[in-house]
């Protein structure tokens, strides 16, 4: 305590000076002085937690703040600075540094202190905290961006350049770095731009400029870019036409091309695109630096679906309207689907891949609300004609299975452009032909589709009982073969018919043990089968799940969502059901089911009875990672209870602050 008791003493000069000027009376300062003695007789103990040390700064910078809020409000005359003006604020950055004595490799902690530093206006600061971050974790980009943000702020760019190409050497693979450098020189050559307006100096920006290839990582260096500006404020021909080169985007090119050429990524590229094509420029900056940037994307990555994407849809510009829209989205229908011809005409690897971006490409512009309804219906025939296409190029497979899947959904979701389609006559056949030959007639999304469409089509109710069976029999694996399985549920509108059909659908999947998806079906449809039981008494709620255990080899996961169900019933007789469900699952699942019930003993005050539990699952488990598995969840669902009176704590504690700033 003796600790304490120095930093209450510490606290006199500046609690005395804030009654003085009349900022806070007596009573709140014995509050203030109370709460701090909270705060610090928490950071002494021998394991001292980070939560408690950001409480307790948030309450100085709420002190801080009302303190603010009453010199205003009072008007007080000026005077010489006194102790009360800077201590609040010391002290939070005093908290902040006794907290990154303990927690130094915590970067969150780092970026909140310089955070507050950077608020309160302390420059210097921030400088010396920024370098002790970066020399703890030279790898966090997040902190080099900050300390050049800082230093730009401040206008000194060369600093932020030395930082930032640091941090490119040493974080070479950072989207974010690479996109903060090349911003760092755009603002500089806008700065240059507006710097030669101001001066009176014309820039003739027409002619081509080109990226310096023998340059640094990141770029050019210091040297360089300060030669290049000491050249373009001179006057004569050497000077023009390094002012051309400046405003055609040299410096920036250059960062570009040592940035593709480290880090060759289609996401590096979209940060960079969406750069360019936002940061207020001239138009034949923008332009310039755009045209390099996609020339780079053609040469590196040709067949990347996202490359592929942003290439098309470069010119697709926000506010286009008319004739402008309707060019570009022609374009970039015509260019990206060409990229998708060209790659899987040569079996590529990335052909699926690429084949479903164009598909989200069609997908988006025609699920847009304010799109004229032609330019919909242009979208979907091109769609159309190019999976013909795709189909004849090789009949006997079709074409890839999200094409196929998306055009399907489209025309289910829009029965609208059916009478603008030229195909529209044939709709109620697609489906069929789609699901004709492989890979798409294993494919689940192709199957899920098709019942959208027939459905929205009102095709007959036989046909679709047809497909439904046809699409159970065939589709064996994917990510969406248990919606497959669970469409029928979904349509029948009856819980006796549901139930009739769940009970069926079980007893089928129970003959396909020896398919690789056996246990994601027959799983999934135990789940909605158990879920019928909601509306059932105890008693039959009892057998129902005693009937499940005997019946239908449901797994863990089932029993725990069974468990859920049920408690969330919170019923009286739900006691009896959770302990039946409970003893079936702890033969399959000791830990997760002990931990589900005797979490759910606790909460409803049967604490003895859930260590008996949890103690004889103890015994059972053994010892090892089991073991230790279930100690540690048991461990934090006691905590977790535990939590509920901290939150209860903290709410009295805050009543004392409501009341001191109850006045203003």
């Amino acid at each position: 305590m003796e600790r304490v008791h120095f930093q209450q003493e510490q606290m006199l000069a500046e609690l005395k000076d804030l009654v003085q000027k009349g900022l806070f009376t007596e009573k709140e300062v014995k509050q203030i002085m109370k709460k701090r003695t909270a705060f610090e007789t928490a950071l002494v103990r021998r394991i001292a937690k980070k939560n408690d040390y950001l409480r307790y700064v948030t309450y100085e910078m709420g002190l801080e703040a009302l303190r603010k809020k009453r010199v205003e409000r009072l008007k007080l005359p000026r005077s010489a600075p006194s102790v009360s003006d800077y201590a609040l604020v010391r002290r939070q950055f005093h908290i902040f540094e006794r907290a990154l004595k303990k927690f130094k490799s915590d970067v969150a902690l780092w970026i909140q202190y310089i955070e507050l530093a950077k608020k309160e206006g302390a420059r210097s600061l921030v400088g010396r905290i920024s370098a002790r971050a970066l020399q703890l974790h030279p790898n966090v980009p997040a902190l080099y961006i900050l300390a050049a943000s800082h230093e730009l702020s401040h206008l000194s760019p060369s600093a932020a350049r030395t930082l930032l190409q640091r941090g490119i050497r040493l974080n070479s693979e950072s989207v974010e770095m690479w996109r903060e450098y090349a911003r760092m020189e755009l603002g500089f050559v806008e700065s240059m731009r507006r710097r030669w307006d101001v001066l009176g100096i014309s820039v003739d920006s027409k002619g081509k400029a080109k990226a310096h290839p023998d340059t640094a990582v990141g770029g050019m260096n210091e040297g360089q870019v300060e030669q290049m500006q000491t050249e373009a404020d001179g006057a004569g021909d050497e000077s023009e036409q390094a002012r051309r080169e400046i405003m055609q985007g040299a410096i920036i090119k250059s960062v570009v091309s040592n940035a593709v050429k480290v880090l060759p990524k289609a996401e590096l590229f979209v940060a960079l695109h969406e750069l360019f094509a936002t940061y207020p420029t001239t138009h034949e900056l923008r332009t310039a630096l755009l045209d390099h940037l996609h020339t780079l994307l053609q040469q590196i990555l040709p067949t990347d679906p996202v490359a592929a994407r942003l290439s098309a849809t470069r010119h697709l510009l926000p506010g286009l309207s008319g004739v402008a829209l309707i060019d570009a989205l022609k374009a970039a229908n015509e260019q990206f689907s060409s990229a998708v011809s060209n790659v899987s005409s040569l079996s590529h690897e990335n052909a699926e891949s690429m084949a479903e971006a164009y598909a989200g490409f069609v997908e988006e512009w025609v699920q847009k609300n304010d799109l004229n309804i032609l330019l919909k219906a242009y979208l979907l025939t091109s769609l159309h004609a190019f999976i013909h296409q795709l189909t004849s190029q090789n009949p006997s497979r079709s074409a890839p299975s999200s094409l196929l899947a998306t055009h399907l959904t489209l025309l289910a979701r829009n029965p609208s452009l059916h009478s603008h389609l030229p195909y529209a006559k044939n709709i109620s056949k697609l489906g069929r032909r789609y699901t004709s030959s492989l890979p798409a007639r294993t494919n689940a999304r192709v199957w899920l589709a098709r019942f959208g469409v027939e459905k929205a089509l009102n095709v007959d109710e036989g046909e679709r009982k047809n497909s439904y069976r046809e699409a159970r029999a065939v589709v064996q694996g994917g990510d969406d073969v248990l919606d497959v399985w669970l469409w029928g549920l979904s349509e029948s509108e009856l819980d006796h018919s549901r139930k009739t059909l769940a009970l069926k659908l079980l007893s089928e999947s129970l003959r396909m043990q020896d398919a690789p998806s056996f246990r994601t079906v027959h799983d999934g449809l135990l789940r909605q089968y158990a879920s019928l039981s909601s509306h059932m008494l105890p008693a039959s709620r009892l057998t129902f799940f005693r009937d499940l255990t005997t019946s239908y080899l449901p797994d863990s996961s089932t029993f725990e969502a069974c468990f859920h169900d049920e408690k969330a019933l919170s019923s009286r007789e739900s006691a009896e059901v959770l302990s039946e469900i409970y003893e079936s699952w702890r033969r399959r699942d000791a830990v997760r089911a002990t931990l589900a019930w005797a979490g759910w003993l606790v909460e409803n005050g049967k604490g003895k009875e859930a260590g008996d539990v949890v103690q004889r699952a103890r015994t059972d488990v053994g010892v090892g990672e089991r073991r230790q598995a279930l100690d540690e969840g048991w461990r934090a669902a006691l905590e977790r209870f535990d939590a509920r009176s901290i939150v209860v704590e903290q709410e009295d504690d805050g009543e004392d602050d409501v009341e001191m700033q109850q006045d203003e």
